[in-house]
């Protein structure tokens, strides 16, 4: 509350010209399909410690979309005690996915019953193609990719970070393609950046990093590439603290946004001096 007073003082006192800058500097929500988000970071709901403390990293984290396994869904069991308890609809907007799924029709047939539990149209897609290394099956993955387009859903597509399958995704329908970082789980960060820029340079849908994802450092490196979001569960899940480093995730998840948005500068090999040069008192 003191922060929040001592803010607002600050603001009355800046110059008109400024208040409108810093006004200016709000960053345009993401949008896929009907959904609309201002939080461009997107968490799991596996692997916590206890529902306590999800509950309490997803509201560090400022995330509005969270994802839920649809094959983790529990019917039928007493109030409070399902992962949907949860996760308030007026304050998450849920992300069903077919993780698990290793063939096209297992994951289609996935997304269906999701939709038929009520979660809508919006699925995050996955068909892993190796149980060791959960990589993404692409032919398996294309393939109901075309399948949900067409049935009306609205596909967040989970990827390798191969361009030329992320562009056949995009040509498929989907609404935003999801390369991996790292394989799921991994903690490695991204291992493949160029790749990750070639997507990006390429693609006219939302490009969201997912999987992979260590530390803090690696959100912010993934939307300084120029990534739309990152989605994570690991990363946090099972840090020492998931609450604080849902907290660090926020800030990078702003920052890395942030500095994309700048425009950093180009590297150099050799020093450029940050003082000026003119009009320095001449020496003996």
């Amino acid at each position: 509350m003191e922060r929040a007073r001592a803010a607002a003082a600050l603001c009355r006192r800046l110059p008109r010209r400024t208040i409108q800058r810093v006004a200016a500097l709000v960053d345009s929500p993401l949008v896929l399909g009907r959904h609309s988000f201002t939080s461009r970071l997107f968490l799991g709901t596996g692997k916590y410690p206890s529902m306590e403390s999800m509950v309490e990293a997803l509201a560090l984290s400022g995330t509005q979309c969270v994802t839920v396994a649809v094959r983790r869904l529990q019917l039928g069991v007493p109030q409070g005690k399902s992962l949907l308890d949860y996760l308030p609809r007026d304050t998450y907007v849920l992300l069903p996915n077919t993780a698990g799924c290793f063939d096209a029709d297992h994951a289609v047939r996935t997304a269906l019953l999701g939709r038929e539990l009520g979660m809508g149209d919006l699925v995050k897609l996955e068909v892993l193609g190796d149980p060791q290394t959960l990589l993404p099956d692409p032919i398996g993955t294309l393939d109901a990719a075309k399948v949900l387009v067409k049935e009306g859903f609205t596909v967040l597509c989970y990827t390798s970070d191969d361009p030329v399958l992320a562009k056949r995704l995009e040509d498929a329908g989907v609404t935003a393609v999801m390369p991996a970082g790292a394989p799921i789980g991994s903690g490695q960060g991204i291992l493949n950046p160029n790749n990750i820029r070639i997507i990006l340079e390429r693609a006219t849908v939302p490009v969201i990093v997912d999987a992979g994802v260590g530390t803090a450092s690696d959100v912010a490196i993934a939307f300084e590439l120029g990534a739309q979001g990152v989605l994570l569960n690991t990363g946090v899940a099972s840090a020492k603290d998931p609450v604080r480093m849902a907290r660090a995730m926020k800030a990078a998840a702003e920052a890395g946004r942030d500095a994309f948005l700048a425009g950093r500068i180009p590297k150099k090999l050799y020093a450029t001096a940050s003082s000026p040069t003119s009009g320095m008192i001449a020496g003996e």
